[in-house]
């Protein structure tokens, strides 16, 4: 459905124009976004291309023309010149200079300065000080500025072209996101396929995404077996197999055979919607350090007007009132104080920061997060299917003589053959790993909290689960001994009994998750603070602690246990993150400073979390982190830039080299200070752009399968 236009108003701190509203930049149209801005401050464009060439076509009149007014000023004089250079530059002042004049009237009407404003005075003064001189000959002292008018406005357009390329550059991420998805979808309908828009698709229905196409939805796949490329939304290179029961993205591609897919989020509700939604909302998100630039910015325009005012007013009383001086020092300063680095500090860093980790499968949902996470000193973890698996594996064997270890795995294979567990998955998958085939049974069956039951020959047998075997009363044996010493070990156990008899038994584990011994590692390295929190028993949460060296583990732990445990640690004054991904992790996520929920997790997991890592990999925590840091770092840099500038620069054009170079240094000022003011937003812009280039911890590794304990 197509989203009514919005109103439009002028930014404050850059004159770009933006929606009014939280939503500010985003308009969704036949599932592409848009961008709006005025073409002179370009923050972002409801066209690009057409933007550009709009700009361009400025360029190409005002170049040639300021060219012109600056030959005929320096060069030799011709009668009537002086007029064409008023005509010249007026062009310049009307067709380049229009939109900087809108844009300081919308500046006007909502009280506040802008970049536009100090852009349209200050050429306005020297083109309309340069008119009178030539319209009332001998009455105003001083030769014609109309040179540095139009070139003021040319170099300035110059710059924000350049500004634009960069932005598109910086935001080419959202616009391959905007492409990825198609515009229609097959719907199963019964026995009958048939194309509908995906605008119109609902989760829960069945679609058939054929060889070669992309997937419209997030969902599940039912049927079929193929390879799917989702590198553009994990950056997982090649290729991932899917079968039934996977899940799939809306974006990714099917390569090589047909599916059948449920879908499970449609629209807005899919990742690569809310990745493009979040990196809308990260271009102009409002984080305490873009505060303090607005505050800043608010009062810096009047500021800068005063100043020119006061320079001139001082300079028009030393020069013995000459009033060409006068002119030169406001328009000077006006120039060059143009705060559009301001504008541009903390949305270019966010935009290509949360691009950036977005490729990497790590989502910030917003600015806030950002900033939060680049203040972490503390990272509290849950243990199963976070630093686990979550989905076990059978250590060992053990056999009771005159029985073999095989014999054992192939009857207890046997029990668990079509049993839906994930023990019985770890007792299939480990039979089929050494080779051997299930010993047919008779009448499988789970009896909960029990484990399997069946007959052998008319014969009972049983696998029966740890938590049942006290009450099967076996004694002191050999078996005892054993799953006492696993017990000790935190491994969990099940025992074959046959005829009543325990022949055997196995234990279980849960493996360590591809890549947490390195992120725990890196966060450690980092100077962070690491410790676990699960609720499993503390004989479980032992190995896992030692195997990764956490000397902090809260074990048994209750989910208002970890709120509580948050609460103390930020009482102390840590900044805490905390990264789960079940749904008794939801309450820690919410408390703490910063949630970190992992993207296979539970649904209201993932919702709790201000950072999502859609591949699910514990490396994703660290490198958010960092990158957290990097953005915020490049924030204060890029401010460092634009109050740096001002502060060396505004001294000079209010008079400070006039005593090394006379008064002369002004008839080259006004067009060197428009010459720095655009240097000062594209140096803001290729700070923030680094980021992409900036060394980071290394990539999560392929996205794995996951399954919690039943």
């Amino acid at each position: 459905m197509t989203e009514p236009p919005k109103r439009f108003a002028t930014d404050p701190v850059c004159g770009m124009a933006v929606e009014e509203g939280p939503q500010a930049l985003r308009l969704l149209r036949d599932n592409r976004a848009y961008y709006f801005c005025s073409p002179e401050c370009l923050g972002t464009f409801a066209n690009p291309e057409a933007s550009r060439r709009r700009l361009a076509w400025r360029l190409a009149v005002a170049w040639p023309l300021a060219l012109a007014v600056v030959g005929l000023a320096w060069g030799p004089r011709l009668a009537g010149g002086t007029d064409v250079e008023a005509l010249l530059a007026g062009i310049v002042q009307a067709y380049a200079g229009w939109g900087f004049y809108t844009g300081a009237a919308a500046a006007v009407r909502r009280g506040y300065g802008n970049m536009d404003l100090l852009v349209a005075v200050g050429s306005s003064t020297a083109y309309a000080y340069s008119l009178a001189v030539v319209l009332l000959p001998g009455r105003l002292p001083g030769a014609t500025y109309f040179d540095a008018s139009a070139l003021i406005l040319t170099v300035i357009l110059t710059g924000n072209y350049l500004e634009l390329l960069a932005r598109r550059r910086a935001g080419s991420a959202l616009g391959a996101l905007a492409d990825l998805l198609p515009r229609t979808a097959t719907l199963v309908d019964g026995t009958v396929d048939r194309t509908v828009p995906v605008a119109e698709l609902r989760a829960g229905e069945r679609l058939r995404v054929a060889a070669g196409d992309r997937v419209p939805v997030d969902g599940l796949v039912l049927e079929g077996t193929s390879a799917v490329e989702e590198s553009l939304l994990t950056g997982e290179s090649g290729t991932v197999r899917k079968v039934a029961g996977d899940r799939v993205l809306a974006g990714s591609r099917n390569v090589d055979g047909p599916l059948v897919v449920e879908a499970t989020a449609v629209g807005p509700d899919a990742y690569v919607a809310q990745v493009g939604s979040l990196l809308h909302e990260a271009e102009l998100a409002r984080v305490p350090l873009q505060r303090q630039a607005d505050r800043l910015a608010a009062v810096f325009v009047p500021v800068v007007l005063a100043l020119a005012l006061g320079a001139s007013a001082l300079w028009l009383i030393l020069t013995g009132f000459t009033v060409p001086v006068a002119v030169l020092v406001f328009v000077t300063v006006v120039v060059t104080a143009c705060p559009c680095a301001f504008g541009l500090a903390t949305p270019a860093a966010l935009l290509v920061g949360t691009g950036t980790a977005a490729e990497s499968g790590i989502l910030f949902r917003g600015g806030d997060a950002i900033e939060r996470a680049a203040t972490i000193d503390t990272v509290l973890t849950d243990k199963t299917g976070t630093l686990t698996q979550g989905v076990p594996e059978v250590e060992e064997v053990f056999s009771v003589p005159p029985i073999r270890a095989a014999e054992v795995l192939g009857l207890a294979a046997g029990l668990e053959r079509g049993i839906r567990h994930p023990l019985a998955a770890a007792v299939l998958a480990r039979a089929a790993a050494e080779g051997l085939a299930p010993v047919a049974v008779e009448g499988a069956a789970l009896d909960p909290g029990s484990g399997v039951r069946a007959s052998l020959h008319g014969r009972p047998i049983a696998l029966v689960r740890e938590e049942a075997v006290e009450a099967a009363a076996f004694g002191r044996s050999p078996l005892r001994e054993w799953t006492e010493k696993v017990a000790e070990r935190g491994l969990s156990w099940s025992v074959l009994v046959r005829d009543g008899i325990p022949v055997g038994a196995l234990s279980f584990r849960s493996p360590l998750a591809p890549g947490v011994p390195e992120g725990v590692a890196e966060l450690r390295a980092d100077g962070i603070r690491v410790a676990m929190v699960t609720g499993d028993h503390p004989r479980a949460a032992a190995p896992v602690a030692a195997a990764l060296g956490l000397s902090e583990v809260y074990a048994g732990v209750p989910p208002e246990g970890k709120v509580g445990l948050v609460r103390d640690l930020q009482r102390q004054g840590r900044r805490v993150a905390f990264v789960g991904d079940g749904i008794n992790d939801a309450p820690a996520l919410a408390a703490a400073d910063l949630g970190i929920a992992l993207g296979t997790g539970a649904d209201v997991a993932r919702e709790s979390g201000q950072v999502l890592l859609v591949r699910s990999e514990f490396t994703g925590v660290p490198q958010a982190l960092r990158t957290a840091r990097r953005v915020v770092g490049r924030v204060r840099g890029n401010l460092f830039w634009a109050v740096g500038y001002n502060t060396v620069l505004l001294p000079i054009a209010a008079g400070a080299l006039v005593p090394l170079f006379g008064l002369s240094v002004y008839s080259v000022l006004p067009v060197l200070g428009a010459v720095a003011m655009g240097l000062s937003s594209t140096t803001v812009l290729l700070n923030s752009m680094s980021l992409r280039r900036s060394p980071s911890s290394a990539a999560p590794g392929p996205a794995r399968p996951r399954a919690r304990p039943a």
